[in-house]
């Protein structure tokens, strides 16, 4: 199954920079999404689908009604137009490595950015295959990106084969995913489904019903500003104190880069302030809530400890919630899973069942009433310079989807 101008297409869609923002408290948190979001919008009215809005808060939203005349259900398919804050996302340059040769990938010569194979095995995998990176200097953007790409070129297809068996389908395309406010201003009754899938995973195959369950903990130390020529015994300084309860956090677990597969950690990932008053914000991950409330304590008694030593300053915790595993409600409705993986056993791909250290918009939807795994796209590396995706991997994800559409007409 071909899908003509899929390449075409997704690099129309990361040369245009997404790139969301934590620290902004506007919805989206970046004007420039809007580039994005008004595109999709006029592509989606030129494939001919009904309903076709875009809400206030930059939502896009369509229909492509069956064309069964039993009763079907109505199946969305999401992807966000964000790109992570991690790596910048202007101007990206696509590089096209056709027939790959199994070998190491030179980015970037000036900066050594090298992908390596023996650092991605996958890439084994992709000898013969077009493989798509970046140029060294930005991430390439397929998070979600090539989600988008293959919605549309599934969805072009239904329309332009009206013999190809579907369900009533929802697309939807969100701002803010990668901020964690991906979901924060739509319903399900604007989203009208019943089920849905993003299209948002890696690995060729892979369907992740469970992501980690997630929370941020800000925390705001106030210390004692004087003049520092006499500030003997006086100056009490919060970014020392901030610096010193990070210190005390583990060095060998505990963190993004000592744990994978179920193994959670405390990142702290952001910090501002000056010497009076710092800011620092902390994401406890694990896919048990009993694990978040673990690790909260933990860091409650690390400020604690600190605290005492300096009479005076003042320390204070908030923490928010992010998400929640959504295995918690997928579990309720086993055939949602069950049909994406025979979704892709019909491509001729070997399905791979796998959590996601993440999140999704599907975390949160599933939570709001629509059930929703992740389905794969087929790249590699997100959030990085060295983000990789093939062509091939992004027809088979567009294949995936126009499968999965014929399952849920079948009782």
């Amino acid at each position: 199954m071909e899908f003509p101008g899929m390449m075409d297409r997704f690099f129309s869609y990361v040369k245009i920079d997404t790139q969301s923002d934590d620290e902004s408290e506007s919805y989206p948190s970046t004007k420039k999404q809007f580039d994005l979001l008004n595109k999709l919008e006029g592509e989606l009215k030129e494939l001919g689908l009904d309903d076709v809005e875009q809400n206030k808060w930059g939502y896009v939203t369509a229909t492509l009604k069956t064309n069964q005349n039993s009763d079907v259900p109505t199946i969305a398919l999401i992807a966000h137009v964000d790109t992570s804050p991690d790596v910048s996302g202007e101007n990206v340059k696509p590089v096209i490595h056709k027939n790959y040769d199994g070998k190491d990938i030179v980015l970037s010569e000036k900066e050594n950015v090298i992908l390596k194979v023996d650092e991605n095995p996958m890439l084994n995998d992709k000898i013969g295959k077009t493989v798509i990176t970046t140029d060294g200097t930005t991430l390439l953007g397929a998070d979600n990106k090539a989600g988008i790409s293959e919605i549309i070129c599934a969805v072009k297809y239904l329309v332009e084969n009206q013999d190809a068996p579907r369900p009533n389908i929802r697309i939807l395309f969100t701002p803010d995913e990668e901020v964690g406010r991906g979901t924060e201003n739509i319903t399900n009754k604007e989203i009208k489904a019943d089920y849905g899938y993003t299209i948002d995973g890696e690995r060729l195959g892979e369907i992740e019903d469970e992501t980690f369950c997630a929370d941020t903990l800000e925390l705001n130390v106030t210390g004692v500003m004087v003049h520092p020529g006499y500030a003997k015994d006086k100056m009490i300084n919060s970014i020392k104190i901030v610096s010193e309860i990070i210190d005390h956090f583990p060095k060998n677990g505990l963190a993004p880069e000592t744990t994978e597969k179920r193994e959670g950690y405390i990142h702290p990932f952001t910090i501002s302030g000056g010497g009076e008053k710092t800011k620092l914000k902390i994401l406890l991950r694990d896919f048990e809530e009993s694990g978040l409330r673990e690790k909260e304590g933990y860091i409650r008694e690390v400020v604690d400890t600190i605290m005492k030593k300096y009479k005076g300053a003042k320390a204070e915790i908030k923490v928010s919630e992010s998400y929640r595993n959504m295995k918690q409600v997928l579990d309720k409705y086993p055939e949602v899973t069950s049909k994406a993986i025979e979704a892709v056993k019909m491509a001729g791909v070997k399905p791979h069942k796998n959590i996601i250290r993440g999140g999704t918009d599907g975390a949160r939807l599933s939570f709001m009433g629509l059930p929703t795994p992740n389905i794969f796209t087929g790249g590699s590396n997100f959030h990085s310079r060295y983000e990789w995706i093939t062509l091939e991997d992004m027809h088979k994800a567009s294949e995936v989807i126009v499968n999965l559409m014929k399952l849920w007409t079948v009782k």
